[in-house]
């Protein structure tokens, strides 16, 4: 269609709008405020309203198909039919022309035709909105801004698309034909409104797993909602496990372009197959008095799916396990029933037994599965025997027994026995407090001493202590038992009264009294409440007496005015325990005059009253013994006071005189040059006895031996050191004995009359003419060869180094 014929065409459209529009302004009264707008302003009698009423453009949608080949394309013409004598300038504004997307249209700014410049993507752009502008030349709007809508027409240019290559769906086998399986779906870019976008879903293909399984059309699909579902029965997992669909979709209601797809559809295991025991009997071997965790297996088939929940297997023991020795469990990877043992079998009760199990699934069978009857079957256990251990009877032992049992006393007998009638041998392997004992043969436990309540070892009064018992003729093979005393409180001691002592006022305003309770190491019932009176017998009754105030107290109260002294009161106090337990107590009390803080005014009143305890003769004694040992107190501290001012006085070496004082201190660690170094000391002056004077009586140094002025200097002194003269002096006042050490240390070090150390050293001289005689005389007067060394080898080993210097030759 050429361009001029498409002005005419809008031409004619545009002028109908607009007659409409005209003649629907004239059937309507003007108002004043359009056509007259400055009536009301301050022009004199020559003004005039608006003559002309203004008129908009009424222009429909422009349809412009998309992928137009043909560029530029005319669209539409726009004119403006307003007088005017000047040139109409066109210009158009909004999306595709001056704003994004940019350069799509034009107008010819003298014609008005609006033209697309590019092919249009109804996908990108479905409609555009511009705005027509109507200008003079000098840039002045003729008319009102009109918009131009252009809407792009779809063309099937796009193909269909599912949303995913593969689905992925399942559905349980035997399920009924119209079984929704799973949903495909997928999508289309053109106008969803057109039949461009129609889409249409179908099955063009169908596979099997394991193939060639099923050969018949199992589903369906809707073609609009594209919901895949089951056309005929027969879907056995055991038989089919999955499906592969291939799917196509396709737009134009299945007639334009299409997409292919895949569907994998899973048949799901219902529970239709019940397990069945394959063997129906089995046989197996349990060792006697011992839990086993598995001492066989039995097997069972289920053609239900392997791991899933239809095919695990639950079993039971029917008949054959009346007190419950043996359970069953399923080994979840096998699916296989592993026998247990749970209770200890003894082969001397029962040899063998048979056993009937059955089974069934975990789950309830579904309602598609054929009704066969529970699979059951036979296992025949035999017990093995075996040397046992014997057993006590029962195990733990427990004895009620009074605290207070007399040693020997049989507590327990006939504990133990063995099923194979071996020796036994009883022992007790703990019992801390030694309490009990028990017949090695027998086993017959006796008390070994009475029990203590009180013991560290008895809680909540249970004592417990173990015993063992061995089988001889096995090796040695042992049991053990605990053994708990349950100890009931028995009266075993008489209460002691408290106090022993008290005081009364003689000169109290009330009568005076002293409070009395007791003290039982027993425990209750065996203690309190507690009896407090006097001996019937007793003189004290006579002014005394015992007013009961509870269970536990008592008050001891005088009955007649009573001097200051000392009484002796006896108090008979029993216990409630069974038997009752009675002891004879005696109580001190003082009465005297006391002050008024309530204390005795005079210590000495008693002593001297006429109803003392005491005798007189003894109360002396008392005081003497008292005075003599002050008497040998004082006479210590004086003597030890003399001592330490003797000390100060005359120093520490006490008794020794000034000329006698020789050098106490000698070092040992010098070395020398043995016994034939004469270097270093002249040695002939030590050998001659005849330079010898006698020393002193107390002791003496090899220096000190020497005549005076002829004392020996060593080679090896210094000329520095000067000879001392003999002997040294003691320092004036020795109090400090580490100060006297190190006085003589230092004499010692710088005396050059010292001799080498390694020789010998004479350290007291005996005098002349002594009537004993030398060690060598000590010596056999036998020479070496009249000796007989051969017993020295009988000696062993360590004098075969003496055998070998003195035996024969």
């Amino acid at each position: 269609m050429v361009p001029g014929t498409l002005a005419v065409l809008w031409m004619l459209v545009a002028t109908v709008f607009q007659v409409g529009c005209i003649t629907e302004l004239e059937e309507q009264e003007p108002s004043p405020n359009v056509l007259y707008p400055w009536r009301g302003g301050s022009g004199g009698e020559g003004s005039v309203g608006l003559s002309r009423v203004k008129r908009d453009w009424i222009i429909p949608p422009i349809r412009v198909s998309e992928n137009s080949k043909q560029s530029p394309e005319y669209l539409v013409q726009i004119k403006s039919d307003k007088v005017f004598v000047g040139e109409v300038i066109y210009k158009l504004e909004g999306p595709g022309v001056d704003q994004d997307p940019k350069d799509y249209f034009e107008v010819d700014d003298r014609t008005g035709w609006i033209k697309s410049k590019m092919p249009l993507d109804r996908e990108k752009y479905s409609s555009f909105k511009l705005k027509a502008f109507a200008l003079s030349s000098s840039g002045e709007r003729l008319e009102t801004p009109s918009t131009i809508e252009i809407v792009v027409l779809d063309q099937n240019d796009n193909r269909p698309n599912f949303t995913q290559p593969e689905f992925v769906g399942s559905v349980p086998e035997f399920s009924i034909p119209g079984t929704s399986v799973m949903n495909v779906s997928a999508t289309d870019a053109d106008d969803p409104e057109t039949e461009n976008a129609m889409l249409s879903y179908s099955i063009i293909g169908q596979e099997s797993f394991p193939p060639f399984s099923i050969n018949k059309t199992m589903f369906g699909i809707n073609n609009e909602t594209g919901v895949i579902y089951t056309r005929d029965v027969g879907l056995d997992r055991e038989v089919v496990e999955s499906f592969r669909l291939m799917l196509q979709v396709a737009d134009m209601s299945g007639e334009g372009l299409s997409d292919i797809a895949y569907a994998i559809i899973n048949i799901t295991d219902i529970n239709n197959n019940a397990p069945q025991f394959s063997p129906l009997s089995y046989s197996m071997t349990a060792v006697e008095n011992r839990e086993i965790d598995e001492i066989g297996r039995v097997n069972v088939t289920d053609k239900d799916e392997p791991g899933s929940e239809n095919w695990g297997a639950k079993y039971t023991i029917a008949k054959g396990d009346p007190y419950g020795h043996f359970a069953i469990r399923t080994d979840p990877d096998s699916n296989q029933g592993i026998i247990s043992v749970v209770k200890p079998l003894d082969y001397e009760s029962q040899k063998e037994y048979q056993l009937v199990l059955t089974v069934e699934n975990k789950i309830p069978l579904s309602s598609k599965a054929t009704q066969e009857p529970v699979s059951t079957a036979t296992v025949t256990i035999m017990v093995a025997n075996e040397n046992e251990a014997p057993r006590f009877k029962v195990d733990p032992i427990k004895l009620d027994v009074p605290e207070s049992v007399d040693p020997g006393t049989v507590l327990a007998q006939d504990i133990a026995d063995d099923a194979d009638n071996a020796k036994l041998r009883f022992e007790v392997e703990h019992d801390p407090e030694r309490w009990i004992a028990i017949n090695p043969q027998t086993g017959k436990i006796t008390a070994r001493k009475k029990f203590s309540l009180r013991s560290p070892h008895v809680k909540n009064n249970i004592y417990t202590a173990r015993i063992k018992v061995s089988d001889m003729d096995a090796g040695g093979i042992s049991s053990t038992a605990t053994v708990e005393l349950k100890l009931r409180e028995t009266n075993d001691f008489a209460p002691q009264l408290v106090p022993v002592t008290g005081t009364m006022c003689r000169d109290a305003e009330e009568p005076p009294v002293l409070v009395l309770t007791a003290v039982d190491e027993d425990l209750p019932p065996q203690a309190a409440p507690f009896l407090f009176r006097l001996p019937s017998n007793s003189p004290a009754a006579l002014n005394w007496t015992i007013i009961q105030m509870n269970e536990t107290h008592a008050v001891l109260q005088s009955l007649t005015e009573l001097e200051s002294g000392l009484y002796f009161i006896p108090v008979l106090l029993s216990d409630s325990g069974t038997p009752t337990l009675s002891a004879l107590n005696y109580v001190n009390v003082t009465v005297c005059e006391c002050s008024i803080v309530g204390h005795c005014k005079a210590v000495a009143a008693p002593l001297f009253a006429s109803r003392v305890g005491l005798s007189l003769a003894a109360l002396l004694v008392i005081i003497g013994s008292i005075l003599l040992f002050l008497l040998l107190l004082l006479l210590v501290v004086a003597v030890g006071n003399c001592r330490r001012h003797a000390v100060k006085k005359t120093g520490l070496l006490v008794g020794v005189s000034d000329d006698d004082v020789r050098d106490n201190v000698l070092n040992y660690d010098e070395q020398g040059g043995g016994e034939e170094d004469e270097n270093a000391y002249n040695m002939e002056q030590l050998r001659n006895p005849n330079q010898f004077i006698p020393p002193p009586a107390s002791f003496s140094s090899p220096v000190s031996a020497l005549p005076k002025g002829k004392q020996p200097r060593r080679k090896d002194a210094p000329q520095s050191f000067q000879t001392p003269s003999y002997p040294r002096k003691p320092p004036a006042d020795p109090t400090d004995i580490q100060d006297f050490i190190n006085d003589g240390l230092k004499a010692a070090d710088n005396d050059p009359n010292v001799p080498p150390y390694d020789t010998a050293l004479i350290y007291d001289y005996e005098g002349d003419g002594s009537l004993a005689g030398t060690l060598s005389s000590i010596a056999s007067r036998s020479s070496d060869d009249d000796q007989d060394y051969d017993y020295l080898s009988d000696w062993g080993p360590r004098f075969r180094k003496l055998a070998d210097l003195y035996g024969p030759r």
